[in-house]
């Protein structure tokens, strides 16, 4: 494959196909805000707002504008749902809603963090914008309240039950990190390091050595396989993770780490690609009896645009040609299933294990402005980057 074509490809997609979809169609000029629930042409589905969408969309614009160019319209557009977000999304307590109505009502209170976990990136990386120091400060804040949610959930409403496994989430590993690497662009405190290093070694303790793996739940005691909690593989989530954690170690100096998380993008690929059908497994059980989630047979987006990342990431860093095929194969899947014709724009979400599109929508109250565009923005940048440093390498004079 040729790379320069790739980021091309990925480029112009990101920048006439899927940004303008959420450009003409989710902006709520009149209430503030962005709808999410969209049909395939971009009406729209449900007009009630999804908060944690609210702050992914913020934090795409923000970084658009940030890092592509500096375009009015995408300055407005995030300015338009930080205010929204800022003024509805909060209980008296500055606990975050999960939906809210059109006009910014409460409507829906998950009793989960990721809410503000998606507004803290979004205050963060608005901040960048220029803003004001307010945002700034509001991220910060945020970050530490987070961070104590997720280590009390009670505080939130979820109270532990005694019947409950000890289970330990992958998934709170990967949002502090994630949030910590955002915050600490704004923020020198040397607390988000040693986050970062907890993160790494926390995640890598849900390697399941065997298949190289990462799996949802850790922990859980001797009888943790008992439950479908402890033998839940999320595909999509392992290879996201990885990314992550190579991102991670890079930026800790935990350079011994990477062959290591190589391997667990390896074996998440190899373990979750459909043989038959292709297309990443939505959810496996690890020991092969049947998921609790109807769905798991599925393919969807965000998987594919998560595998799309992590193997460009690994391909650029490493130059072996070991991610070529799985570069090529996830493309293809990703393009040919999911990816809509330009004049429409964006992604479709649902394919069935067959590849059949099941869903024409563009996006719910799962599916925003977020996966698809961060994916197309970090392979694009992440290409370009890697070509700019090879040929300036073989620019430079031989020494002596």
């Amino acid at each position: 494959m040729n790379l320069a074509d790739l980021a091309r490809q990925y480029r112009s997609n990101l920048l006439e196909s899927v940004i303008p979809f959420w450009t003409r169609h989710s902006v709520d000029w009149k209430h503030g805000g962005y709808f999410s629930c969209l049909d395939r042409d971009g009406a729209v589905c449900d007009p009630r707002k999804y908060v944690w969408l609210q702050g992914r969309q913020i934090w795409m614009y923000s970084r658009l504008y940030n890092q592509v160019e500096r375009r009015q319209e995408w300055l407005d557009i995030a300015a338009l749902g930080v205010e929204f977000l800022t003024r509805h999304a909060r209980d008296s307590q500055g606990r975050y809603f999960f939906r809210l109505s059109r006009e910014g009502a409460p409507s829906f209170f998950q009793r989960k963090p990721y809410s503000a976990v998606f507004a803290v990136m979004a205050l963060a990386e608005f901040s960048r914008t220029g803003a004001g120091s307010q945002y700034r400060s509001a991220a910060i804040d945020l970050f530490w309240r987070v961070l104590e949610w997720i280590a009390n959930p009670e505080l939130l409403g979820r109270v532990p039950m005694p019947g409950q496994p000890p289970f330990q989430s992958l998934a709170d590993s990967i949002v502090i990190a994630k949030m910590a690497l955002e915050v600490s662009a704004i923020d020198d405190d040397p607390r988000y390091e040693r986050l970062m290093r907890n993160c790494l070694e926390e995640a890598l303790l849900h390697e399941e050595r065997s298949r190289r793996i990462l799996l949802e739940n850790r922990g859980g005691g001797e009888d943790a396989r008992l439950y479908p909690e402890g033998r839940l593989f999320n595909p999509g989530h392992s290879i996201e993770a990885t990314w992550l954690l190579w991102l991670l170690a890079e930026r800790l100096g935990e350079h011994t780490r990477i062959p290591r998380i190589a391997e667990i993008l390896e074996g998440s690929l190899e373990t979750g690609w459909d043989r038959e059908f292709g297309g990443l497994y939505y959810f496996m059980d690890i020991e092969g009896r049947p998921t609790l989630q109807l769905e798991a047979s599925m393919k969807l987006w965000w998987p594919h645009a998560e595998a799309l990342y992590a193997v460009v990431l690994a391909y650029t860093r490493t130059g072996e040609c070991r991610w070529l095929p799985w570069l090529e194969r996830i493309h293809e899947y990703s393009f040919q299933h999911f990816a809509d014709d330009p004049r429409r724009g964006e992604w479709f979400a649902y394919c069935d294990r067959q590849g059949n599109l099941t869903h024409t929508l563009k996006g719910n109250h799962y599916k925003g402005c977020f996966h698809v565009p961060r994916a197309l923005l970090y392979c694009a940048q992440t290409i370009e980057n890697h070509l700019t440093r090879r040929d300036a390498s073989h620019r430079e004079p031989p020494v002596g």
